[in-house]
């Protein structure tokens, strides 16, 4: 089979034009310390002909300088790319990773195993459409594999792939295998993990990654490769759910005024009927551009529809207020809008977070002020235990209820990622201290002085007394 390299080499454009239209499936590995993820990936990579010569050269020399595999290459070295990973043979930082087969596309996150780097494999999780949890035969089912199934549940990765690595050294055993699998589908259940596969696998030495190993003739599935291939992962969209989140808005001459973004779901119209959040102001859809040069002389490139993920400019029949932050939708399908969220928050940084403190709220393009009023639960991660606390630390978990100091159009994390999770940026050092997703939209707060130390002027209350009586659709129970 050619290489990749090789065929780059010989034709770019036609390389480049092959992988053009295929579609794209994103997945992390995870799991518990030294059960072989970065292996895994490294093997998946050198088998499927997916590594180029300097970087396979660069990995023998540096297989034999630390001398962790004997003389073989160690295919870790292959993703890990900090010194101090190939030094210590652990995986510190996300790993990204690009691959493609003659069906599909393939972006890897290889997540580290230590729980001191929880956060960085829920960064690596937060896109992910799929997850392979690797678990070491001879250890079974650890607490770090708790504990990152849970997170995997907790973002919503409805595929989860659970790779019995190691099988070599239980002399590719299958009842070792079944035993693993039983026990894990017990976790899945307890979790609600909709849709799991089990594959038993030798990363070191390539069984059932790329090809089928005859030395589990009694396995009948699919090698690795072959099932994230052909697995189907397509979710069903309700094509009235239309959100595009104003990233720019385009004004280059006194003839032209276009608000600029990304669908991020559903799909528009020219002519359609939207409306702008959280204002409430209503419009319909006049063009729609997705190319060319926006100039006196070639004005643009127009189009009837477009849908997610395109990147497009809109502009509409009516004069309207429309700023970076606001949110497009079509008028029959508006979200909830409130200030008052019901979330689920991964805390991340060593500082502990401080109720009622002030932070930067990062969701979308929107950046608006808030903090965390109250912790109705923080989830032990190990026993799946919920406990009251009053703050938290690195790495916790918590269900909390998040007040911001203006409202914004919000879905469930379960109904859109894009618009139901966030960022936490501490105000002082900029760092994102925290990420979450939203679980609920309350009804609007009305006490923003808790947050403001402020009571409402006189023109904030009309304004709140309008929004109830005109958008009652805006409002939803109480959690």
């Amino acid at each position: 089979m050619e290489t990749q390299d090789k065929k780059i080499a010989k034709d770019i454009e036609g390389y480049l034009k092959e992988h053009e239209n295929k579609d794209m499936l994103r997945f992390l590995t995870c799991g518990s310390v030294d059960d072989g993820k970065s292996t895994l990936i490294g093997r998946m990579l050198y088998d499927a002909k997916m590594v180029f010569d300097d970087q396979l050269a660069a990995a023998e020399g540096e297989s034999k300088q630390y001398g962790t595999t004997g003389g073989k290459i160690d295919m870790a070295l292959l993703v890990d790319g900090l010194q101090s990973e190939r030094e210590q043979g652990i995986t510190i930082d996300v790993a990204y990773r690009f691959f493609a087969t003659e069906n599909r596309k393939f972006i890897i996150a290889d997540t580290p195993g230590h729980e001191e780097y929880t956060r960085n494999m829920v960064t690596g999780a937060s896109t992910a459409d799929v997850a392979i949890i690797l678990i070491d035969a001879r250890k079974g089912i650890l607490t770090q594999t708790r504990r990152h199934s849970f997170i995997v549940s907790l973002l919503g990765i409805e595929h989860v792939v659970i790779a019995i690595n190691k099988m070599d050294l239980v002399d590719y055993s299958e009842d070792v295998f079944n035993e693993i699998s039983t026990a894990y589908t017990e976790l899945a259940t307890e979790l609600g993990i909709k849709n799991t596969y089990y594959i038993p696998v030798s990363a070191l030495d390539g069984d059932n990654v790329v090809d089928k190993s005859d030395k589990t003739s009694w396995y009948k599935g699919q090698p690795m490769l072959s099932l994230l291939d052909t697995m189907d992962i397509s979710k069903e969209q309700k094509e009235e759910d239309l959100r595009f989140p104003v990233q720019y808005v385009n004004r280059p001459n006194l003839n032209f005024r276009g608000f600029c973004g990304t669908i991020v779901a559903g799909s528009v119209s020219v002519g359609d009927n939207i409306t702008i959040l959280p204002s409430g102001k209503t419009t319909k859809v006049k063009s729609i551009i997705n190319g060319g040069d926006i100039t006196e002389t070639d004005f643009h490139v127009t189009c009837q529809e477009a849908y997610a993920p395109m990147a497009v400019t809109l502009t509409t029949e009516d004069e309207v207020d429309i700023s970076r932050g606001d949110m497009i939708v079509h008028s029959n399908s508006v979200p909830r809008v409130s200030n008052s969220l019901k979330v689920m928050l991964v805390w991340m940084d060593e500082n502990s977070m401080i109720l009622n403190e002030q932070y930067d709220i990062k969701r979308g393009t929107s950046v608006v002020s808030g903090a965390f009023e109250h912790i109705n639960y923080q989830v032990d991660v190990n026993t799946f235990e919920r406990n009251q606390v009053h703050s938290l630390g690195v790495n916790d978990i918590a269900s909390c209820k998040m007040l911001l100091n203006q409202p914004i159009a919000a879905d469930s994390y379960e109904t859109n990622r894009f618009t139901g999770s966030f960022i936490v940026v501490d105000k002082i050092t900029n760092n994102t201290v925290g990420a979450g997703m939203i679980l609920g939209v309350s009804r609007r707060e009305e006490d923003l002085d808790k947050i403001q130390n402020k009571e409402y002027t006189d023109s904030e209350k009309a304004l709140n007394l309008f929004i109830r009586e005109n958008f009652p659709e805006w409002e939803c129970k109480t959690i």
